[in-house]
């Protein structure tokens, strides 16, 4: 009888040992556990959502629009004005130019600084007095040999226009045209080539800066150029400060042909 007592509550000791073992313990162990997984993913989240905001306002200083308003930027005068190498590569439509020795092909894009005068001269002009130089003899074989050097200088220019495209230029030679285009842009009607104009400044330094941040995006450690960037980005701002305290009717008028908004120049700029 005292055997079999003894057995019955030895029994119901494990049992109740064995209940508060697995609910209250265990139990407690896994909501610990899942509040700190809960709270080191909340941290996790906190730290990138603080690097998507500091990425942000990082953007926004250097672009000059908000993430999402790419628009302003391809609205603007100085977008339409460069030349990407994008653009330059899908441009493929030339431009026929009809001459008396026949039609010269020109491509949409052209390097050295030629100038649409200068084009004339090259295309139409030249390659007649070229051909007429070629006969200096008057005979009956006066019209084959005119039809011939007309020929012959239509080679000439076809070959020379393939010379001249800017496809063939480096990326030195793509930014000397995309500057000298800012330049004429921006300059005043009197003076086409003003490059001390605080505009020119300006519009010169957007394009650095557009450049430079697209080769930060792939090259993401390059510690260097993340310092000029800095450095372009508030002389950008100086130099457009210097133009809302000189006159700011003018400041105004150049923010949208730039794609930038007036917060992204005044105040503290973070890069």
């Amino acid at each position: 009888m005292f055997k079999s007592c003894l057995i019955n509550v030895s029994q119901s000791v494990a049992s109740s040992s064995r209940s508060s073992l697995h609910t209250s313990a265990v139990l407690n162990a896994r909501l610990s556990s899942k509040q700190a997984r809960h709270e080191k993913i909340s941290k996790v989240q906190a730290r990138i959502n603080y690097k998507l905001a500091v990425d942000a306002q990082r953007e926004y200083a250097v672009l000059g629009h908000r993430p999402g308003q790419d628009h302003k930027w391809r609205s603007c005068a100085l977008a339409k004005v460069i030349i990407t190498e994008d653009a330059l590569y899908s441009d493929s439509v030339p431009e026929i130019i009809h001459s008396p020795e026949g039609d010269i092909e020109l491509p949409p894009h052209l390097s050295f600084g030629i100038t649409e005068r200068s084009k004339e001269l090259l295309f139409k002009v030249l390659p007649p007095l070229s051909a007429q130089e070629g006969v200096t003899k008057f005979s009956e074989n006066v019209v084959s040999e005119m039809q011939e050097a007309m020929e012959t200088e239509k080679t000439k220019a076809s070959m020379f226009a393939k010379v001249i495209d800017l496809r063939n230029a480096n990326a030195k030679g793509l930014a000397f045209e995309n500057r000298r285009h800012c330049i004429k842009l921006f300059s005043p009607p009197g003076n086409p080539f003003d490059t001390g104009r605080p505009e020119v400044q300006a519009a010169l330094l957007t394009i650095q800066i557009r450049g430079l941040w697209k080769h930060l995006l792939a090259f993401r450690k390059d510690i260097d150029n993340r310092r000029g960037l800095r450095q372009l980005v508030h002389k950008r701002a100086k130099i457009l400060k210097y133009l809302r305290r000189l006159d700011r009717d003018r400041y105004e008028a150049i923010l949208p042909q730039l794609g930038l908004d007036a917060a992204s120049v005044e105040g503290e700029l973070v890069v």
